[in-house]
């Protein structure tokens, strides 16, 4: 620090400030080498039927390993509430109420159904909690390498509707107006949860954290001295070594939905396990949607909506939500084919 000559003072008010400016050098000093001390921390547990991965930036071990299992702790709350897998979910009881009176649910239920509901009406139907019945036969013809039988199929697709849904947020109660429905909040859940797990991440002081449940992925801020997390959008031929794009992304979510994992294929037709939930049918071809949007609650169930509405009306639907963009590539017989509307540019 440079020594100052103070014109018309006394000797005694000089000194008091030059120490007063050592001590403000010193904290500034201390504040800075405290955040540069930052170290990157991984941890990965199993909910929702999928990997969960947290990466933080923490000062030290103890602490970040606190707040990570935190926000294990919720995303394991979360899907004992929302998981239609497990039978005494709140979900599946509430699915039980067989078309009875409205029913109180938790906060949280009714926050992801509340933006259910509002996308299955901005989406005319594509993305639809109600097609729980429809999927449950998809997943049992995955099983048996074998389309669903059509009239089961028929059957199943009457109970599917949004409009069959009836919430009532004063009173936070859900009632389900038809007897044999099921709710499915596969296209919504896990963005919602990684979305609550950085709520928590924050609450212990982390800004810095990255949470991702397979495709679905929130941020905070960016790690130390970067523009942001490195996200790598995974190419439509799974045999290519090279991601098609890579960006940065800071305090908001991606998620990828597409048929790379989860598909039937039969007599030569490639049936994906997203359900169009207008036809009952798996959506055929090959490709993927990334959506990049504030939260993973809205990624997350934009990105199934787009791959059921498809390309124009996908975009269409994508430039309403503020903030929002896409990336769908699609395998066509001349190749692939991308359409793109405000997806962050690539990273150099």
């Amino acid at each position: 620090m440079k020594n100052s000559i103070i014109p018309n003072r006394s000797s005694l008010v000089a000194s008091l400030l030059i120490a007063l400016a050592f001590i403000l050098h010193l904290s500034f000093d201390r504040a800075f080498s405290g955040a540069a001390k930052q170290t990157r921390f991984q941890f990965t547990q199993v909910h929702m039927g999928t990997e969960f991965k947290i990466i933080l930036y923490a000062a030290g071990p103890e602490v970040a390993t606190r707040a990570a299992n935190a926000a294990f702790d919720r995303i394991g709350e979360l899907d004992s509430i929302m998981s239609d897998y497990k039978p005494d979910s709140e979900l599946m009881r509430l699915c039980q109420t067989e078309a009875g009176p409205p029913v109180h649910v938790s906060t949280d239920l009714f926050r992801v159904l509340s933006h259910a509901q509002d996308l299955a009406v901005r989406s005319d139907g594509a993305f639809d909690v109600t097609v729980g019945p429809v999927v449950r036969l998809w997943r049992e013809a995955r099983a048996r390498q074998r389309l669903p039988d059509p009239v089961h199929l028929a059957e199943a697709l009457k109970l599917v509707g949004y409009e069959s849904l009836r919430l009532d947020p004063q009173f936070t109660t859900v009632q389900l107006l038809k007897p044999g429905m099921r709710l499915d909040l596969g296209g919504i859940a896990k963005g919602d949860a990684a979305d609550q797990a950085i709520v928590v991440l924050k609450a212990f002081g982390i800004s810095s954290a990255l949470v991702a449940g397979a495709g679905d992925i929130a941020a905070s801020a960016p790690p130390p001295g970067s523009e942001g997390w490195v996200i790598a959008v995974e190419p439509l031929d799974s045999k290519q070594n090279n991601p098609s794009r890579s960006f940065f992304l800071h305090d908001g979510a991606v998620s990828t939905s597409g048929d790379a994992e989860q598909h039937l294929e039969v007599g030569g037709v490639r049936y994906s396990h997203i359900v169009n939930p207008k036809t009952g049918m798996g959506l055929t071809g090959h490709s993927s949607v990334t959506v990049v949007a504030h939260d993973g609650i809205t990624a997350d169930s934009l990105a199934t909506a787009v791959s059921v509405l498809g390309p124009e009306r996908g975009l269409k639907l994508v430039e309403s939500y503020e903030g929002a963009g896409v990336l769908f590539v699609l395998e066509t017989e001349k190749g692939e084919r991308s359409y793109e509307l405000r997806f962050p540019k690539e990273r150099k």
